[in-house]
């Protein structure tokens, strides 16, 4: 079976969402053909029982999320649907700095971004609109806005009131994260009541992708093809662009599917947009499509973290609200004439210590006794304290092919191993001791104890695999996300990130999609 539209995109997650919407304002009429290799996850109805299954017994709030045998080894998230990971993400919105794309210019490190900041800056303000994203400004002038937030934030709860205060005692000011939650009903989507549940929202105060996709599909906008797995792209016989996309519906595992379209956008997330790319290879392009450098599935990033979980004395209650938080920029920059570290700074509420049927000495507890160990041993609050530092991988922090895991049509399936480069590796100790001293310093604040620290065995947010540049021998595709090596060919998101910066990732996807749209309408 062949299908033929103006745009195919593969992959049917957060940046495609956008890039979809904005298409279709930019070039009315244009057919716009989205293939997901999971299904469509289009059941809002049922979100209340679904988070109540998640409260009482634990389970996943969003079932049948993912497919079986489609895993990626490294990875850290299964997620394949409708919405992908954006599905049940906890909404923080967070902005990249300019510092993020001078890291050669004003450092001496790694490179800079094939773009200027000032030219991201308007498309943060596009994607913040969008999505619909709450927050405050910034008190650092380097974090200056053109556009004020769609939204006013979202109240503190007591303890990150608390929090708050205790933070700035510091010396270092803490404000609440940006969120893609309304505040105010928004877009068609009712206002936050602060459940504490955003893994899954039930009243779609949170953003997630499928009240876009839902609504380009009712005004005939896009075609939606679900439960199809993009195996390989083709190329023309006699060029080097992109005939069609070829795959594999859930329903007929046995028979080929085949998508053809003027322009191709792989839009399938840091993971499978390289393996994609790889898994296309032919006798013209022996190592994968848009891999003549051999770089597609090289410079997998993500940031690092450590974290401490502080005792002070306050009231902490937790699980008001317990994805929101707040952070601090005030390291987001470093002087050039300092020893690099840079990094946000996240205070949570921690949770409180369990019951327990014995006490510290063994004894065992009856009735009352439990109450009263439990309050006697929480009367104090917690705070987690989380640092994202930014660290910059080597060539070989990549993703490859496993010839000896694959899934049940024969594809190899991916294999994610991150490393840093030898600089980030030179700084590692000096780092975890700035990070440690900050610790350390908020600890003083409110008779604080350090109860324990711990550091991320991966790294968060992840993102590259396909990362943009101006060098076609050094990168996979320019800063519009058009591959170098065929011109209807472009990849959007979180892949073609050279970098990770030192916080959430998922603004920065979008903002660079949505600029790439401009570049896609035009092609």
């Amino acid at each position: 079976m062949v299908h033929e539209s103006d745009v195919c995109i593969i992959g049917a997650g957060i940046s495609a969402a956008m890039l979809a919407q904005k298409l279709s304002e930019l070039r009315p009429g244009v057919s716009i053909t989205i293939v997901e290799a999971g299904r469509s996850v289009f059941d809002f109805e049922n979100r209340f029982q679904y988070r109540e299954r998640m409260e009482k017994y634990g389970e996943n709030p969003w079932p049948g999320d993912f497919i079986e045998g489609q895993a990626a080894a490294g990875g850290i998230s299964r997620t394949m649907a409708v919405g992908g990971q954006a599905l049940h993400w906890g909404g923080t919105c967070n902005r990249f700095s300019e510092e993020d794309l001078r890291l050669k210019s004003m450092y001496g490190l790694y490179v800079d971004w094939p773009l200027e900041w000032a030219e991201l800056e308007k498309f943060y303000c596009e994607a913040e609109r969008r999505l619909g994203v709450s927050g405050e400004p910034s008190p650092f002038p380097g974090d200056k806005r053109s556009e004020s937030y769609p939204m006013k934030p979202i109240p503190l709860t007591w303890s990150l009131d608390r929090l708050k205060e205790w933070g700035n005692k510091s010396g270092i000011p803490f404000q609440a994260t940006p969120q893609a939650k309304n505040t105010v009903a928004y877009d068609g989507r009712a206002a936050c009541i602060r459940c504490g549940t955003c893994d899954i929202c039930p009243t779609g105060a949170r953003y997630s992708p499928d009240f876009t996709f839902k609504r380009l599909i009712a005004e005939k906008k896009i075609t939606l093809h679900d439960r199809t797995l993009i195996r390989r792209l083709m190329l023309d016989d006699s060029k080097s662009t992109v005939l069609s996309a070829q795959g594999v519906q859930a329903a007929r595992p046995t028979e080929t599917v085949e998508y053809r379209a003027k322009v191709f956008v792989v839009a399938s997330g840091y993971t499978w947009s390289s393996h994609l790319l790889l898994n296309s290879a032919c006798s013209r392009f022996p190592n994968g499509l848009a891999n003549r450098a051999g770089q597609v599935g090289k410079y997998m990033n993500g940031h690092a973290f450590i974290q401490a979980f502080i005792e002070l004395d306050d009231e902490i209650y937790p699980n008001m609200n317990p994805q929101y938080g707040l952070i601090s920029r005030q390291y987001f920059r470093c002087s050039p004439s300092d020893p690099y570290v840079r990094h946000d700074l996240r205070i949570w509420e921690a949770g409180r210590e369990a019951p327990r049927l014995k006490d510290a000495n063994g004894r065992i507890l009856l009735g009352d006794e439990i109450v009263q160990d439990w309050r006697s041993r929480n009367k104090r609050g917690v705070a987690r304290v989380r640092a994202y530092y930014d660290v910059h991988p080597s060539e070989n922090s990549e993703l490859t092919l496993d010839p000896s895991v694959k899934n049940k049509y024969g594809d190899p399936m991916p294999k994610i191993t991150h490393r840093r480069d030898a600089a980030c590796e030179a700084r590692y100790a000096a780092t975890k001791r700035h990070i440690g001293n900050i610790f350390e310093r908020m600890s003083r604040n409110d008779n604080g104890k350090i109860l324990r620290t711990n550091e991320g065995n991966y790294l968060d947010h992840p993102a590259g695999g396909c990362r943009m540049g101006t060098d076609p021998a050094a990168s996979v595709c320019d800063n519009f996300g058009r591959t170098h090596d065929h011109e209807n060919l472009f990849v959007v998101g979180a892949p073609t990130l050279p970098t990770a910066g030192c916080t959430n990732g998922t603004l920065t996807f979008v903002a660079l999609t949505l600029r790439s749209a401009g570049e896609i309408a035009r092609a």
